[in-house]
């Protein structure tokens, strides 16, 4: 019997959605920060066997949004509840509760989805504190399912692997098996940029930021990708941040990426980039399109 199943993962910005997602995959499909709020997109990652297919889908955090864009990334989280199979419930253990996961598990108050409580980065909190966790949870909601895992180490990946596939019934598989995303190449290359920016950069200037590709291709008689770029901002400050002095933090973000890029392409890359002022595009849904950022 093959089974498959799409899987939303959710929870607080920054509880380790997208690192646990990757992990699963075997391949980094969605990128990671320390500055929550990183995920805008909803990033599938796909994951097959012989015997099942799991698709999962990185949502962007559940948060109280400070301007349009945020409220529709939350929109977005909160819709896919009930459009998936299951659903894991991401909480941070070294963080401890908060009123975000209340917030959370009120919405889950609502869709028949069956939910797996995933405790995450016990390898920051110790396993002990992170299982004490699980008692405060299991009375606030009947979750299918509970586990203590780090995604970044892989502590309990195949106890979670197992306790996902019991809950997933008989079906196609829905991707081809060498498949890993259904995202466009595009799309990964822009935000593996956007990841170095949220590395290199401080304060108000992660958030206000997104990458345009502007033209990608292959360039003819060599192993070589030509990609032009666009790093937006909302302010000239924040421009002069992210150029840096003399155009030394452009160029370490260009360094960057471009090696995270090569891996993914297969190919050494020309990377060029530009960074120019697209005033509170945030607050602009027809700017979000042209950046990359859409939503059904």
């Amino acid at each position: 019997m093959f089974r498959s199943g799409f899987i939303a993962l959710i929870g607080r910005p920054n509880v380790g959605k997208s690192t646990l997602m990757n992990a699963l995959v075997g391949e980094k499909m969605a990128i990671i920060s320390e500055k929550p709020q990183t995920t805008r997109n909803q990033i599938r990652g796909i994951l097959t066997t012989d015997t099942y297919q799991m698709i999962f889908l990185d949502t962007p955090g559940i948060h109280k949004p400070h301007h349009k864009l945020g409220a529709k990334m939350v929109q977005v989280s909160l819709r896919t509840l009930s459009e998936v199979d299951l659903i894991l419930f991401l909480v941070d253990a070294a963080a401890g509760p908060g009123t975000g996961d209340e917030y959370i598990i009120k919405q889950l108050q609502a869709v028949k989805t069956p939910v797996i409580l995933v405790i995450n980065k016990s390898d920051r909190s110790g396993m002990q504190q992170a299982e004490k966790l699980l008692a405060h949870y299991r009375v606030l909601y009947p979750f299918a399912g509970e586990v203590v895992i780090s995604a970044l180490t892989g502590i309990n990946k195949e106890k979670l692997l197992s306790l996902m596939l019991e809950h997933l019934e008989e079906g196609p598989q829905y991707y081809p098996a060498e498949m890993i995303t259904d995202q466009p190449e595009r799309l990964i290359v822009a935000e593996l940029i956007r990841e170095k920016i949220l590395q290199l950069t401080h304060d108000e200037v992660p958030h206000a930021v997104a990458v345009e590709i502007v033209s990608m291709s292959a360039r003819p008689g060599r192993n070589l990708v030509d990609i032009q770029a666009n790093i937006y901002v909302e302010r000239e400050s924040q421009k002069g941040i992210v150029i840096g002095k003399k155009g030394l933090l452009l160029k370490e973000i260009g360094q960057m990426a471009r090696h995270d890029i090569e891996s993914l392409l297969g190919s050494a890359v020309n990377l060029q980039l530009w960074v120019k002022v697209k005033a509170d595009w945030r607050n602009k849904e027809g700017a979000w399109q042209s950046l990359g950022l859409e939503f059904e």
